[in-house]
């Protein structure tokens, strides 16, 4: 087992975004510092457990790793610039080898702030390997005003590998009384199972969108909305319990409809209030999963 830590030469300080200043500044991209992150986590299974084989990090990406006592190790997700803003790039790769459990999650909510050019960049490469299982349950990512994000996330899975995947986008905090009537968001699902594209998602959002998002196809006012998608061979007869899982969602607001087939099954949320679409992801997934949250969930 390999454990390698590298430190950003420029340090975590330096990587600190100030959004104020960024705001009012002059939008060369050539002068103004930009956030640059990288981090690499592997898990492989030790007999009947799965232990940490590989752990690389540089720049703002960081990972640490809780100890848990009850559930499969935990990989948290950092990015200590605080957010993202034009410019900025952050990659992250992530694998489960044969036979491994793992949970992958984010610290708290990812921010992309105003840009004064151009858009941030993040990318995640997922591997899971045969009779491996791979939770990748990031907390919610949110958009301001002017913001601009592009995101792609590639998995490759082998045999009868398992990915349970969610993601969430908040656009603009409501109760700060923050509008967004202006932002940039690309974001990219390509899903290969044994070499074969099995899934592929893209969401874009292009200018103002309370007008993009007020249409019943998309999502009826709402400003919130979550993927949630499990990639197993036995996905099909998950759907039932999926379902059911939506009957006890908390709140009013949220809405939510899966379907399945051909070895996935999706499930969409949409709110039109962050914390009521949250408290729904919570209850659904520990219904689904029949376990509890990653703790910085709950914080």
């Amino acid at each position: 087992m390999s454990i390698n830590v590298i430190a950003g030469a420029r340090g975590e300080l330096s990587d600190m975004y100030d959004a104020a200043r960024a705001s009012n500044s002059s939008p060369n991209l050539e002068v103004m510092q930009r956030v640059k992150g990288a981090a690499r986590v592997r898990f492989g299974a030790s007999g009947e457990k799965t232990r940490l084989e590989d752990l690389y990090q540089s720049g703002s990406a960081k990972i640490r790793l809780p100890k848990v006592y009850d559930s499969a190790p935990t990989a948290v997700l950092l990015n200590t610039a605080g957010g993202l803003t034009g410019g900025d790039e952050l990659a992250y790769e992530v694998e489960a080898g044969n036979g491994s459990h793992a949970i992958v999650t984010s610290q708290t909510a990812e921010r992309a702030y105003r840009s004064s050019g151009g858009s941030a960049k993040v990318t995640g490469r997922l591997g899971v390997g045969k009779d491996a299982t791979l939770e990748w349950l990031p907390q919610e990512t949110i958009l301001f005003e002017a913001s601009g994000l592009q995101r792609t996330i590639s998995a490759d899975l082998e045999a009868n590998a398992r990915l349970m995947m969610l993601e969430t986008v908040v656009l603009g905090r409501t109760a700060m009384g923050e509008q967004v009537r202006s932002v940039l968001f690309k974001d990219s699902w390509r899903i290969r199972r044994d070499n074969k594209l099995i899934f592929a998602d893209n969401i874009r959002l292009a200018g103002d969108p309370v007008k993009i998002l007020k249409g019943t196809a998309t999502a009826h006012g709402g400003h919130c909305f979550a993927t949630f998608a499990d990639f197993a061979l036995d996905a099909e007869d998950r759907l039932d319990l999926a379902r059911s899982c939506f009957e006890t969602l908390p709140g009013k607001t949220t809405r939510a409809a899966a379907s399945a087939w051909n070895g996935l099954l999706v499930a969409r949320f949409v709110s039109s209030d962050s914390r009521d679409l949250r408290n729904a992801l919570m209850t659904f997934l520990t219904r689904y999963r029949s376990a509890d949250l990653p703790r910085v969930w709950h914080c």
